[in-house]
C-alpha cells in the first residue's frame, strides 16, 4: 500500500499539530510552575519579616521554644501544600503528554491494523496460514501494549496515593511534634 502525496501532508500537518499542543501544555506548565514558585517566595519573604519581629520580642529561652514549636506545623503543613501543588502541576502536565502518545499511539495501532487488512485482502491465495500468524502477532502486540498501558497507570496511581499519604503523614507528625512542644511549656 502506497501513501499518497495528500496522505503524507495530512499525517505531516497532524504531527504539528500535535507538537505545537504539547508544547503549549509544556509551556502552560512552566508558567503554573512560575506563579506557584512566585506565590510561595512572597509568602516566605512575608512570613519571615513576621517571624523576624516575633524573634526580636522574645524575652526569655522558653518564649523563643514556645515560638519555634509554633513555627513547625505551620511550616510543615506549608511544604506540603507546595509539594502538592507542585505535583499537580507535573501529574497534569504529564497527563496531558499521556494523552496525546496514547491517541497517537492508537492511531498508529489503527492505521497498521488498515495496512494489515488491506495486505491480506490483496495476499496471494495459499497464504491464509501466513495471514493468520502476522494478524495473531498484530493481536498480540496490541495485547501487550494495553498491558503496559495499564500497568503504567496502576503504577502512577500508586505513587499519587503514596504521595498523599506521606503528605499526610508530614503534616501530622509536625502538628504532633508542635502539640508536645506546648505540651512541655
Amino acid at each position: 500500500m502506497a501513501l499518497t502525496a495528500d496522505q503524507i501532508l495530512a499525517a505531516q500537518k497532524a504531527n504539528l499539530e500535535t507538537l505545537f499542543g504539547l508544547t503549549t501544555k509544556a509551556f502552560e506548565g512552566v508558567e503554573k510552575l512560575v506563579e506557584l514558585n512566585m506565590t510561595a517566595s512572597k509568602a516566605a519573604m512575608s512570613e519571615a519579616s513576621s517571624t523576624t519581629q516575633a524573634m526580636l520580642s522574645v524575652k526569655d529561652a522558653q518564649e523563643l521554644l514556645t515560638l519555634q514549636a509554633s513555627l513547625f506545623q505551620p511550616l510543615a503543613e506549608k511544604t506540603a501544600a507546595y509539594s502538592r501543588h507542585l505535583y499537580d502541576i507535573a501529574q497534569g502536565t504529564s497527563s496531558e503528554f499521556g494523552k496525546a502518545m496514547e491517541s497517537k499511539a492508537a492511531e498508529a495501532q489503527q492505521n497498521f491494523a488498515g495496512m494489515i487488512d488491506t495486505a491480506t485482502k490483496n495476499a496471494p491465495a495459499g497464504s491464509e496460514t501466513a495471514v493468520a500468524v502476522m494478524k495473531s502477532a498484530v493481536a498480540a502486540a496490541n495485547n501487550a501494549f494495553e498491558s503496559v498501558q495499564k500497568a503504567v497507570k496502576q503504577a502512577s496511581d500508586v505513587a499519587e496515593t503514596n504521595f498523599q499519604t506521606m503528605s499526610a503523614t508530614a503534616v501530622n507528625a509536625a502538628k504532633s511534634t508542635a502539640q508536645t512542644a506546648a505540651r512541655k511549656r
